[in-house]
């Protein structure tokens, strides 16, 4: 797991830029922080070093008793997302204090996770790009199926692993190398290079390589 400082925000959506030579880049831009330290974890008391970040504000009367007492004690806003950053040390970080996109800068590259958009059951064409059966004469009822799954004496199962239909999406995707294009600290926005999973006002994660 990297141990490098990130921040939490949610995708806007996807536009495009021109580069100072003129090519157009596919950017996402990304709504982040501040995130105010929520928590700080060490190594003496909890077993590892870790920062806890909130994001997202949320009414009082959403948030039960004991998640309003562990949040008071950073003397901040009740949030709706904590998320722990781990790293080799937290000497430099005091609760309360807010990270923002500054920790960033244009060329960087960093990790982007997020959760994929759910598409739920799907057979091995969507899922796993089969090409499918033939579609010309003698072929009935066997255009979108994944074919024979077995095998001859040997192994005699069917192997772990194999690509089968099922449950697509809604799940954890990390991209790493993601270029950061532009940050813009006045409106906290990063523009990072291409996409990023997960749909429009989706939650991510940004954190430095390492």
């Amino acid at each position: 797991m990297p141990k490098k400082l990130g921040i939490i925000g949610k995708k806007l959506g996807m536009t495009r830029i021109f580069k100072d030579d003129g090519t157009i880049c596919p950017v996402t831009v990304i709504e982040a922080g501040p995130c105010p330290v929520m928590q700080i974890k060490t190594k003496d008391k909890e077993g590892y070093n870790a920062v806890q970040l909130g994001y997202g504000t949320i009414a009082e009367r959403k948030v039960n008793k004991p998640l309003k007492g562990h949040m008071a004690k950073a003397g901040k806003d009740l949030y709706r997302h904590l998320r722990e950053f781990p790293l080799e040390g937290v000497e430099e970080y005091e609760l309360g204090q807010e990270i923002t996109v500054d920790i960033f800068t244009a060329g960087e590259k960093v990790k982007v996770t997020g959760t994929s958009k759910g598409k739920g059951f799907q057979g091995v064409m969507k899922r796993h790009n089969f090409s499918g059966s033939g579609a010309s004469h003698g072929a009935e009822k066997v255009h979108r199926v994944p074919g024979s799954i077995g095998n001859a004496t040997f192994p005699g199962r069917v192997w772990k692993g194999k690509k089968m239909p099922g449950h697509m999406g809604n799940a954890r995707v990390t991209l790493s190398n993601v270029v950061i294009v532009d940050v813009r600290p006045e409106d906290n926005v990063l523009l990072v290079q291409g996409q990023v999973p997960g749909p429009n006002n989706g939650l991510v994660m940004i954190r430095k390589n390492g």
